[in-house]
């Protein structure tokens, strides 16, 4: 299992070998280090912390700081972790480029969508909505009935109607590596991630490949 992490940069599109578009979404992803390592038998799960994003000493609390210091690593925005089947071979300080993927290898991309606020069930779940006829004035977005009345009496929880929209943790699996520009620290992935542009990213080898 290999992970980094990452900022979307846009969609743009490359040409295969045998001259067909592919439309990809480049993600600027790395340098990272690795902040911490966790093992089976003293976390009770294997895996590796990893941080990306150097930013100024002031913009961390102490605690933060002496984490980082731990580790001998410069000072970073954002700290995530991926878990491992085994014990992990890194150790402290270890550097994660974009080079630790190779092109043609799947990986699953998660991210937080983007925020599209309160939004109704046609928008949200994809309702038709109610008819725009015969006599129907006000029940064209409507969501319809969503429960019987005397029993159960109540709208069952989980139910779908209008509510916030997007800004979820999202991941899109089997995406295909098409492209990886080390020296860039650039990584072309085929298809469309989750989020905005400049929006941060995780790269991971892809679990139901």
């Amino acid at each position: 299992m290999k992970g980094i992490l990452g900022r979307k940069v846009g969609m743009t599109q490359l040409f295969d070998e045998s001259g067909e578009v592919v439309p990809v979404t480049v993600i600027e992803a790395g340098p990272c280090y690795v902040t911490q390592v966790k093992a089976e038998d003293g976390d009770g799960y294997n895996a590796i912390q990893v941080g990306f994003e150097e930013l100024p000493d002031r913009k961390l609390t102490r605690g933060q700081l002496g984490h980082l210091r731990k580790a001998n690593v410069p000072k970073l925005r954002f700290v995530r972790e991926f878990r491992l089947q085994s014990e992990a071979g890194h150790v402290l300080g270890d550097v994660i480029k974009a080079d630790v993927f190779a092109e043609g290898e799947l990986v699953d991309v998660t991210g937080t969508s983007k925020g599209k606020g309160f939004a109704g069930g046609v928008k949200r779940h994809g309702f038709r909505g109610g008819p725009k006829t015969h006599g129907q004035s006000d029940r064209h977005r409507a969501p319809g009935s969503r429960g019987a009345g005397t029993y159960p009496g109540h709208t069952f929880p989980g139910s779908k109607g209008a509510g916030q929209m997007g800004n979820e943790r999202v991941t899109v699996q089997n995406l295909k590596v098409a492209l990886v520009d080390a020296e860039r620290n650039l990584i072309a992935v085929q298809g469309s991630i989750p989020g905005p542009n400049q929006g941060l990213v995780m790269v991971r080898t892809a679990v139901k490949a």
